[in-house]
C-alpha cells in the first residue's frame, strides 16, 4: 500500500527506493501483478457462490429461514472486528513505509488478534447452529450459507496464517528487505479484499436474511 498525500491510501504496495536496482522494480511489479490474477481468481469464486447462494436462499426444504437463526447483534460484532482489523492493517502497511519495524508488528499483532476474534465468532455461529441440527445437509439455503461464509472465513484464517510468517519474516530480515515490502503488499490487498467480500456476506446474507 502506498500512500498518495496525508488521508488517501491506494491499494498499490511501496515501490522499492532508489538504489535497489531495475531487478528489483521488475520482481515487484511481477509479484503484483500476479497477484491481482489471484485475486481476480477469488473473485470469480465469491461470486459464484453469492450466484448459488442467491438460487437456494428460499430452498428451507420446511425448515429454518435466515430470519429464524441469524444473530445480527453478534454478525455485526464481527463486522466491526474485521472492518477494524482493516484500518490496523493499513497503519501497518504505514508503518512499512516510515520503516518503523516495531511499530509495524505492533501493528500486525493487532490485525492477527482482530482476525483470529472474528474467526472465533464465526466457529461459535457455526457450532450452534449445528447443535439446533440446522447444520449444512438440513437444506438447501443452509448448505449455501455454510459454504459462502464457511470459504471466506477459510480465506481469513489462511490470512492469519500468512500474517503469522509474515511477522517471522520481518523480525528476521528487518523492514528495508524489498522482499518483505512486496509480501506485505500483498498481505495488505489480500486482507482487505476479504473485507469487501465480508460487505457483500454480511449485506446479502444476513441483512437481506432477517427482512
Amino acid at each position: 500500500m502506498r500512500i498518495e498525500r496525508p488521508g488517501e491510501y491506494a491499494l498499490t504496495a511501496p515501490r522499492p527506493r532508489r538504489g535497489h536496482g531495475t531487478a528489483d522494480h521488475g520482481a515487484f511489479e511481477s509479484v503484483e501483478f500476479g497477484f491481482w490474477l489471484y485475486l481476480m481468481s477469488d473473485c470469480v469464486l465469491f461470486a459464484t457462490l453469492f450466484a448459488t447462494y442467491a438460487v437456494l436462499v428460499d430452498n428451507t426444504a420446511g425448515g429454518p429461514a435466515g430470519r429464524e437463526i441469524f444473530d445480527l447483534p453478534q454478525v455485526l460484532g464481527e463486522t466491526a472486528l474485521l472492518l477494524l482489523s482493516s484500518l490496523t492493517c493499513s497503519l501497518a502497511m504505514l508503518a512499512l513505509e516510515q520503516g518503523r519495524r516495531d511499530r509495524l508488528l505492533a501493528w500486525l499483532s493487532a490485525t492477527f488478534v482482530l482476525g483470529l476474534g472474528f474467526v472465533g465468532f464465526e466457529i461459535a455461529e457455526f457450532r450452534h447452529l449445528i447443535a439446533l441440527g440446522f447444520g449444512p445437509a438440513r437444506s438447501g439455503f443452509l448448505s449455501a450459507f455454510f459454504t459462502l461464509v464457511g470459504t471466506h472465513g477459510l480465506h481469513v484464517s489462511s490470512g492469519l496464517v500468512w500474517i503469522a510468517v509474515m511477522a517471522a519474516q520481518i523480525v528476521r530480515f528487518g523492514v528495508a528487505a524489498p522482499a518483505v515490502a512486496r509480501r506485505m503488499a500483498c498481505l495488505s490487498l489480500f486482507w482487505h479484499f476479504l473485507d469487501i467480500v465480508w460487505i457483500g456476506v454480511f449485506t446479502v446474507v444476513y441483512l437481506m436474511g432477517v427482512l
